[in-house]
């Protein structure tokens, strides 16, 4: 099957299948599994246009709403955290997609810069899995309890009904205002700054719009690194921004292809849907299977993914 803006051919099934079980696995960390499709398309398929960086965003938009409905379904929606999310991360996509038609068109560039954020986030992840003095106690300790519930599978076991047909949520807010925002997981409290939230998300939003990935994408192993947030309530926040992110990324690569009519800027909407169907069906297994997986494995794995793909960009960029 021959993709005109992509100027690839590919059996029209290898798409849906490659997202399907990229997103299982990394729905549970709340990535959607766009960072390595990215990386996929680029250096198995041949798609090396920075088009391939708005086809990316149609992959989120398709796939995306299925994970935030189980997360949401379960109770694991801290809704404050993914407005601030998207606040801050929108005004970088818009920045990050300028930046990368403007100065990094040529792929051999992009890659080491892809490299160098995924290096960064995956042996920050690293070392903190590895210093068994970790000051989020809190956080290691409502992932635990989260976990011990699940396997009890009590009354109360994750979006079970409890008395009077409601539903058993795990996480509650406290406050949110333009300074604090708290919320209670599994009877631990966590507070984080509004302003750091949101700062950090908008620089993370500037990189998702250069990589391609809507911004929220890599700022779940950022909120567990340097917040200490639990893995279990991050996922679906994080998945929300990055979906609502996308939106605007597509539209706006959209919008200013006119304007770069030397370069194919504007996705590929028919790989873009196909990617996005395999990876819909991938995240709403990977958000109900989540709650089965041990927080630390979850986090090795993402970590490793990382460091993994990073590696392999720097050698390429070096010639080897």
């Amino acid at each position: 099957m021959f993709f005109t803006t992509a100027g690839i051919e590919v059996a029209f099934w290898i798409p849906p299948l490659v997202a399907f079980v990229v997103s299982f696995f990394t729905s549970m960390g709340g990535i959607s599994g766009a960072f390595l499709l990215l990386p996929f398309q680029m250096s198995f398929l041949g798609y090396t246009n920075p088009s391939v960086s708005a086809t990316n965003q149609v992959f989120n938009i398709v796939a995306i709403p299925s994970g935030v409905y189980r997360y949401w379904r379960e109770g694991r929606m801290v809704w404050p955290l993914t407005w601030i999310v998207i606040l801050g991360t929108l005004p970088g996509v818009f920045i990050g997609a300028i930046v990368r038609v403007s100065y990094l068109p040529n792929p051999r560039h992009f890659k080491l810069f892809v490299a160098a954020v995924l290096l960064y986030i995956g042996f920050k992840m690293v070392r903190d899995l590895l210093n068994k003095n970790s000051r989020n106690g809190a956080k290691a300790s409502s992932e635990k309890r989260f976990q011990e519930m699940v396997k009890s599978g009590g009354s109360k076991s994750v979006g079970a009904e409890i008395s009077g047909g409601e539903h058993f949520r795990p996480v509650t807010i406290t406050h949110f205002n333009l300074r604090r925002l708290g919320f209670t997981f599994h009877g631990e409290s966590f507070d984080v700054s509004f302003w750091g939230i949101f700062l950090l998300s908008f620089i993370v939003g500037i990189v998702g719009g250069i990589y391609g990935i809507g911004g929220g994408s890599i700022i779940a192993p950022f909120f567990i690194t340097f917040f200490g947030l639990p893995v279990y309530i991050v996922a679906g926040a994080a998945l929300m921004g990055t979906f609502v992110t996308s939106v605007a990324g597509v539209a706006f690569y959209q919008a200013i292809a006119p304007f770069y009519s030397h370069l194919s800027v504007a996705p590929d909407w028919l790989l873009g849907i196909l990617f996005g169907v395999g990876g819909m069906a991938g995240m709403y297994l990977g958000a109900r299977c989540q709650k089965f997986v041990p927080a630390k494995a979850i986090k090795w794995m993402l970590a490793g993914i990382m460091v993994l793909t990073a590696t392999k960009y720097i050698l390429e960029f070096f010639g080897y």
